[in-house]
């Protein structure tokens, strides 16, 4: 397999696939502007549980720029990645950004230690974190800023308000949503416009369906968070390693191209930690599914 570049992102041009691969589509989003829908996750450029450093910095920053070089345009960070430090690391290695390049983070967890998670949505925090958001990538307004959850021991409108209030003072351009309802979704419309929507989708779990449905209707950007996930169907004679030994792909460049093909809104942001991995996962674009295939997946759970 080799990579070349094709109107700004990695194709991955595989022998036993395609003679002619597509490149990724776009999608304009709103309040932000037009960007390839295979981006990248920077979850895992820090450590273990998502806490602390990563294990080698400099490889982390080769990641991230690797990536800008082979086109991708769209960055989702948070700032409980680390804490802080996946922030700081795409600062560091991208800092002054390339024309068009789009960083999304999101506000709303406090990290009391490795995989733990609490939602907090205090007006006063979100504001906060949002001003430390500023700070850490070094910009004047962030390009988009998504609740990372809705905390439930507070009020819905005052999350939603101090959204919409850090939107009109310019310090947000965009904003967005993650792992919520339709009704939620519905709800914070009522204060601000809905950008992108990010919730758990993958082969093997579409319960999200109806938030996809809900994202296609209204040109809402749906962010599949854990995209490659497959479990079972990955393994050994599992319908996606057939499919990708069919294809000449892995199964995780095949989970990504369902994913692109299953709606055009779909923005898939698989992440790592490794420039090999990364560049595995951006040949995506470049994977045609037949029909069937594309139909043996879809009736796959």
């Amino acid at each position: 397999m080799e990579y070349t570049v094709a109107q700004g992102v990695a194709t991955l041009m595989s022998h036993d696939n395609s003679q002619h691969p597509e490149p990724s589509t776009t999608i304009d989003l709103k309040d932000l502007g037009t960007v390839h829908r295979l981006g990248f996750g920077a979850m895992r450029l820090v450590g273990d549980g998502v806490w602390g450093e990563p294990a080698d910095r400099n490889a982390a920053i080769a990641v991230v720029q690797r990536a800008v070089e082979l086109g991708v345009d769209f960055i989702d960070t948070a700032d409980s990645y680390g804490p802080n430090i996946s922030e700081e690391i795409l600062a560091e290695a991208l800092h002054p950004y390339k024309a068009g390049l789009k960083i999304a983070t999101k506000v709303g967890f406090a990290r009391t230690g490795p995989q733990e998670w609490v939602p907090l949505g205090r007006a006063e925090y979100l504001r906060q974190q949002t001003e430390l958001s500023l700070r850490k990538l070094k910009v004047d307004s962030l390009d988009l800023l998504q609740l990372h959850r809705i905390d439930p021991k507070v009020d819905p409108e005052e999350q939603f308000t101090v959204l919409r209030d850090l939107q009109k003072e310019g310090k947000v351009k965009a904003l967005g949503l993650s792992q919520v309802s339709v009704a939620e979704l519905e709800e914070a419309g009522k204060y601000f416009t809905v950008s992108t929507v990010q919730n758990r989708y993958n082969l093997t779990d579409r319960s999200s369906q109806d938030v996809l449905n809900y994202a296609e209707e209204n040109g809402i950007g749906f962010i599949p968070w854990a995209p490659i996930s497959a479990g079972e169907l990955a393994q050994p004679g599992g319908r996606l390693d057939e499919a990708a030994k069919r294809l000449g792909a892995t199964t995780s460049q095949v989970a990504l191209a369902w994913l692109l093909r299953r709606s055009p809104v779909m923005m898939p942001i698989p992440g790592t930690g490794s420039v090999k991995h990364l560049e595995e996962n951006l040949g995506a674009a470049g994977v045609v599914l037949d029909e069937d295939t594309y139909v043996e997946l879809e009736a796959a759970r």
